[in-house]
This record gives C-alpha cells, sequence and structure tokens, in this order.
C-alpha cells in the first residue's frame, strides 16, 4: 500500500493481513517503492494512491508498468475522473475513495488468491 496518508496506510495494509497470507508492504511515497525495489525485492501488487508527495501515483504506475511489468497496479483516489488516466497508463484496477472493504477484498481475490502466476512468496504494497 502506498500512501501518504499512515492511518489510510496501516488500516489498508492490516485488512490485507487478513486476507492473503502473503507479505505486506507499506510505502509513503515513490521513493519508498524503488528504495524496496533496488534491494532486489520485488512487489507483486501495488495499491497507491494517485496523490502522492514528490512523483504521484501516476508516475509510480508509468514506472512499474515500464520496469517491472508483471506488476499488477491499483490506483486509488477520491477523485474519480482520475479512473481514465490510471486506467490508459495500465492500471490493472481502480478504487474511488471512499470504496468498501468488499471491493478491496475482490481486488485481492482477484490479483493474488486467483492468480496462479502469483509465487506462494509474493508480496503485497
Amino acid at each position: 500500500m502506498v500512501d501518504h496518508e499512515p492511518l489510510t496506510r496501516e488500516f489498508i495494509a492490516n485488512v490485507m493481513m487478513y486476507s492473503v497470507n502473503r507479505e505486506i508492504f507499506v510505502f509513503e511515497d515513490f521513493d519508498g517503492v524503488i528504495d524496496h525495489l533496488k534491494t532486489g525485492r520485488s512487489l507483486h501488487l501495488v495499491i497507491s494512491e494517485v496523490n502522492l508527495p514528490g512523483k504521484s501515483g501516476f508516475a509510480l504506475l508509468r514506472f512499474l508498468k515500464q520496469h517491472r511489468p508483471q506488476t499488477c497496479f491499483v490506483s486509488v483516489s477520491a477523485n474519480p475522473a482520475d479512473e481514465i488516466p490510471a486506467m490508459s497508463l495500465g492500471a490493472d484496477a481502480f478504487l474511488a475513495k471512499p470504496f468498501a472493504l468488499k471491493d478491496l477484498f475482490a481486488i485481492v481475490q482477484r490479483f493474488v488468491v486467483e492468480s496462479s502466476a502469483v509465487p506462494a512468496d509474493a508480496s503485497v504494497a
């Protein structure tokens, strides 16, 4: 989960810990994700707020789709108009805030639980 709001980050990470048997990472911004990837670790699914400090969630989406195209990416925003640019940049899904937990669970189910391409040790952010 990538979000500059600590409460949002932690809440979503905690919810996800109970829905998947995967390692969950939380990051405040674009640079946090990039630093994680520089250690040689990967991420299978990234759920990111569009409005991040510094480089935006769109910049993160663009980077990941260019350098790690196998990474599933979900854009999150309180502005429903952000869905069109997110999807055009290659987002796999979009969640409009506020969203229902069932919508988050459905995305995790689709991209992590049901995906046969996901290794058992895959991590989620």
